[in-house]
C-alpha cells in the first residue's frame, strides 16, 4: 500500500530526513515520535507534497507521488489530507464554510469567487460535522470555538476531501488533556470505521501507546525504532530521545532535562 524508500530532504548542509524507509501493507494508525527537529514534520510535508524531497520515493498503491505534477499532484493532495497543530481555519468564516473549503480544489473559479455550494455538498458537510459531534456549531465563526472544537472542524474539513490518507502534524500539542483525548478518539474512530490510513506526529509516548497500531521513532532525521506500542521500552525511548534521557519505570509523567518540554511526559511499562 505505502512504501517509503530512502526518502531524503536536505536543507543546506543538514539532512532533515536522512534516507528513511518503511512499508505499510494495509491502512493502519501510525504514530511518529521523536524530539523537536527529528524530521517528523518534514516527512509529512513531503508526503503531502508541500515540501519537495531531495531524493528517494514515496510509493502509494504503486504510484510514486513524488513524481506527480500539475493536476495529478493536486489530485494526490486531495487524497492525502493534512491536519495541522494550529488548525489553519479561516477564523472569521463560519464553521460550515470552513469544512466546505476542503473541496476548493475541485471547484470552478467562478463558484469559488461567489461562494456557491451545491445542496449535496452542504448536506455532506453538515453530516460530517454531526458525525464529529459539533453540528450545532455550523453557523458560528470558527474563532468563537474552543481549541478542541476547532481541531474537530479541521478534521471535518479533511474528511470533506474523502481522503485515502490523513496526515496529522502534532494535532493535540496545543490542546488541554480533555480536548486532546476527544481529538485522538475522533481520529482513531475515523480509522476504525472508515479504514483510512492515519499517520500522526505525536509529542508524548503515552498517546502513541494508547492510540497507535504501529510506532515509528525518529532521531536526527533517521528512523531508530519501528514497532508496536508495547515494544516502547525504556531502552527504546533512550534510543529515540537520547542516551542522556532519564525515565522512571513507574512514572506516567516524568520531567526529563535532556528532552524538549513538549516531550516531557512518558508512560513506560
Amino acid at each position: 500500500m505505502l512504501h517509503v524508500k530512502d526518502l531524503t530532504r536536505i536543507f543546506g548542509q543538514k539532512a532533515a530526513v536522512d534516507r528513511i524507509s518503511f512499508s505499510l501493507d494495509r491502512p493502519g494508525f501510525v504514530g511518529i515520535i521523536g524530539r523537536s527537529g527529528a524530521g517528523k514534520s518534514t516527512f509529512l510535508r513531503m508526503m503531502n507534497r508541500m515540501t519537495d524531497a531531495s531524493g528517494g520515493e514515496i510509493l502509494f498503491q504503486g504510484r510514486n507521488v513524488l513524481a506527480l505534477t500539475g493536476a495529478d499532484k493536486r489530485g494526490w493532495q486531495s487524497q492525502c489530507a493534512m491536519i495541522f497543530q494550529q488548525f489553519n481555519l479561516v477564523p472569521r468564516m463560519d464553521v460550515a464554510s470552513n469544512v466546505l473549503h476542503g473541496i476548493l480544489n475541485r471547484r470552478s473559479t467562478l463558484a469559488t469567487m461567489f461562494n456557491l455550494w451545491s445542496e449535496a455538498d452542504i448536506t455532506r458537510a453538515l453530516d460530517i460535522l454531526d458525525r464529529l459531534g459539533i453540528s450545532e456549531q455550523a453557523p458560528k465563526r470558527a474563532e468563537a470555538l474552543s481549541g478542541g472544537q476547532q481541531q474537530r472542524v479541521a478534521i471535518a474539513r479533511a474528511l470533506m476531501q474523502d481522503p485515502k490518507v490523513i496526515l496529522a502534524d502534532e494535532p493535540i500539542a496545543s490542546l488541554d488533556p480533555m480536548n486532546a483525548q476527544i481529538v485522538m478518539d475522533t481520529l482513531r474512530r475515523i480509522h476504525d470505521e472508515d479504514g483510512r490510513l492515519v499517520i500522526a506526529n505525536l509529542h508524548t509516548l503515552d498517546t502513541a501507546r494508547r492510540y497507535c497500531d504501529r510506532v515509528i521513532g525518529m532521531r536526527d532525521g533517521r528512523i531508530v525504532f519501528d514497532g508496536t506500542p508495547d515494544q516502547l521500552t525504556t531502552g527504546v525511548a533512550r534510543d529515540i530521545y537520547g542516551a542522556d534521557a532519564s525515565f522512571s519505570e513507574s512514572a506516567t509523567s516524568t520531567s526529563i532535562d535532556a528532552l524538549d518540554r513538549d516531550y516531557a511526559q512518558a508512560m513506560l511499562a
